[in-house]
């Protein structure tokens, strides 16, 4: 087997491992708040990727903090979402983002090219289709379009980010442990009760929260230490020894990987239709990505 083909294997691997994660936050949002699901999940991720903090320089560190913070608006409008919605519509919508770059460059007065009009085209007919099967657009749909926009915006800044990078697994690590931090002053400030008078409220919370980690620590270990940090360096490994537009067509199918796990995890089916507009938003995807400049900025950007 070539390196091509080993690369090839190993995103494909990595887009399998992705698409497990939207039924298994969609899982825990049952129990804990979306916040929760983010703070151990990124938790996890960075105790395994803090070798790479070690002697960091500056600038690493400085991308990572702003790109974390970034991240975790793109996480949290999607985990809330997933609390609403069914997994594998709340990962086809939110697999728009790779529209979005082009979109961005729309705004900034740049014609879109003819691949990214039918790029369009096709996911708007696709959204249709996935909605027609699965009931009207709701909030939760809502929450993982505005993540998707998230996740646009990050990819483009990440772009510009890691041209000047010195080490990309250290901005990397940086801006998974900015993430933790945000989801745990998220939680004090927003969910944690505080004040004198909520102290058995408190003590109440706090043992729900600790029994209930302790019941599903397979579930977030699974989420950060397998899906973000391990993941991670295989998707580098893999997309250094492949091209920007084979990576681009193999991600295109991590939403279809999410409806197949969440099929067999969730329960959760699609009928002819939604299938359909599954196909038509994965045509949208790869067509966007097809012959597009290199992006590896898309490298790193964990689900």
């Amino acid at each position: 087997m070539t390196q091509q083909l080993r690369g090839i294997a190993a995103l494909i691997l990595v887009v399998l491992v992705w698409g497990t994660t939207f039924p298994a936050m969609k899982d825990l949002t049952a129990t804990f708040s979306p916040v929760w699901i983010i703070l151990t999940r990124f938790a996890l991720a960075v105790l395994i990727l803090s070798p790479f903090l070690w002697r960091a320089h500056v600038s690493d560190l400085r991308s990572g903090v702003l790109l974390g913070m970034v991240l975790f608006f793109c996480y949290l409008f999607q985990v809330e979402g997933l609390a609403l919605t069914s997994s594998n519509r709340n990962a086809f919508i939110t697999g728009l983002n790779v529209l979005v770059v082009p979109l961005l460059g729309i705004l900034g007065g740049r014609l879109p090219e003819r691949r990214i009009v039918l790029a369009l085209v096709l996911a708007v007919a696709g959204l249709a289709a996935l909605c027609w099967d699965g009931g009207a657009w709701g909030r939760g749909d809502t929450l993982a379009l505005l993540g998707a926009f998230c996740f646009g915006a990050y990819v483009k800044l990440m772009e510009i980010r890691t041209r000047t990078a010195q080490r990309l697994l250290s901005v990397t690590a940086a801006q998974i442990g900015t993430v933790a931090v945000c989801a745990a002053v998220w939680l004090l400030l927003r969910e944690a009760p505080r004040g004198f008078g909520m102290l058995e409220d408190g003590g109440n919370y706090w043992r729900y929260i600790g029994g209930n980690l302790l019941a599903y620590w397979p579930n977030f270990a699974y989420l950060g230490v397998v899906c973000t940090a391990a993941i991670i360096s295989l998707q580098v490994w893999g997309q250094s020894r492949t091209t920007a537009n084979e990576a681009a067509v193999i991600y295109a199918f991590e939403p279809g990987a999410a409806a197949f796990f969440g099929y067999f995890w969730l329960g959760e089916a699609m009928t002819a239709r939604g299938w359909l507009g599954a196909a038509l938003l994965i045509s949208g995807m790869i067509v966007s990505q097809w012959n597009a400049e290199s992006r590896p900025a898309a490298a790193l950007a964990p689900e």
